[in-house]
């Protein structure tokens, strides 16, 4: 089984030194100076949970072209940065691959096998003129929920914090033959991939957060436990998780939390500082259209009022504009 992850930063890097570790048949794509640390280096896990610190030898290039097609591709990239990419990933498929999307925020192919009216619907907010549609093929497409934490402390060096889960669904909700491979490459790995038959539901739960906690924390600089709490910031995440869940709901999906207690959990994570504002600080390009317009967008196929999510995204989205960051 080849493997390649396509992203390998902070959660590509640690699922891939995780495979290597396993003796998978492993290749990396990634660029610059973290590149050609793993060249020269290897690739350097450090777990913070077990306290292990360990150095892997991988195959790494910043052209697929040296890679070949592969059984599984496994896409962990922001979900802004794949359309351009998708010619350049092309050497990495072959007939039967499959194309593992382990991104953050409402997948391109989420009415690809839904069933019922919405099926076949397309998302011109992620996937614009159907580049990745046509380039990629919905069919190929492996849905993965991301649940690790961790981050790339050095070029070479990716630190884990916390979390080894990587839930699997197919977008039918089967549990298909690749799907069941896949768990157990990751399972050898010492990693828990569950195959989720309703795996859309998982993944508004994680968007439900990321929706909310990430830009309002770009607009205001605060950290989690604090937006949380405040009953400023607090009533604006609520009010746009409620109209996200009111999208959610009309699109079959069950929410095995209420709101309230799901900023709870997110206040008790404590003074952390989302992704979004974290790209701000550093000058990346920000998330917010897998994030946040994509749910906009699902409120107009829908045709449901998104008043506060309409406001927000129009503030951060100017945030990121005057910062040349969108």
């Amino acid at each position: 089984m080849k493997i390649c992850v396509f992203g390998a930063g902070a959660i590509g890097g640690y699922m891939g030194a995780k495979l290597a570790q396993a003796g998978a048949d492993l290749s990396l794509v990634a660029r610059g100076p973290h590149l050609a640390a793993m060249k020269e280096n290897g690739l350097r896990l450090i777990e913070e949970e077990s306290g292990t610190d360990t150095t892997v030898e991988v195959t790494a290039s910043d052209d697929a072209t040296d890679l070949g097609p592969q059984d599984y591709v496994i896409v962990t990239l922001k979900a802004h940065s794949v359309p351009p990419v998708v010619d350049k990933m092309q050497p990495l498929i072959g007939e039967n691959t499959t194309i593992v999307w382990g991104v953050n925020g409402v997948p391109w192919w989420y009415f690809h096998k839904i069933g019922g009216a919405y099926e076949g619907t397309r998302l011109e907010t992620l996937d614009p003129g159907d580049v990745q549609w046509n380039g990629f093929g919905p069919d190929r497409m492996l849905g993965c929920v991301v649940y690790p934490a961790a981050e790339v402390i050095q070029p070479g060096v990716v630190k884990h914090i916390e979390g080894n889960r990587f839930s699997l669904g197919e977008p039918d909700g089967s549990k298909s033959d690749r799907a069941i491979a896949l768990s157990r490459a990751l399972s050898e790995a010492g990693l828990r991939a569950p195959v989720r038959p309703k795996l859309r539901d998982e993944i508004w739960v994680k968007l439900w957060g990321n929706l909310s906690f990430n830009p309002i924390s770009a607009l205001t600089h605060a950290t989690l436990d604090v937006l949380c709490t405040d009953p400023g910031t607090r009533s604006v995440a609520r009010n746009m998780m409620l109209e996200a869940q009111e999208i959610a709901e009309k699109l079959g999906v069950k929410f095995p939390v209420d709101v309230d207690r799901r900023i709870e959990g997110g206040a008790a994570v404590g003074p952390h500082r989302t992704s979004m504002l974290q790209d701000l600080d550093q000058g990346r390009p920000m998330e917010i259209d897998a994030l946040v317009a994509a749910v906009q967008e699902l409120g107009r196929v829908t045709e449901t009022p998104t008043p506060t999510i309409d406001a927000v995204l129009a503030l951060v989205t100017l945030r990121a504009k005057v910062a040349g960051l969108y």
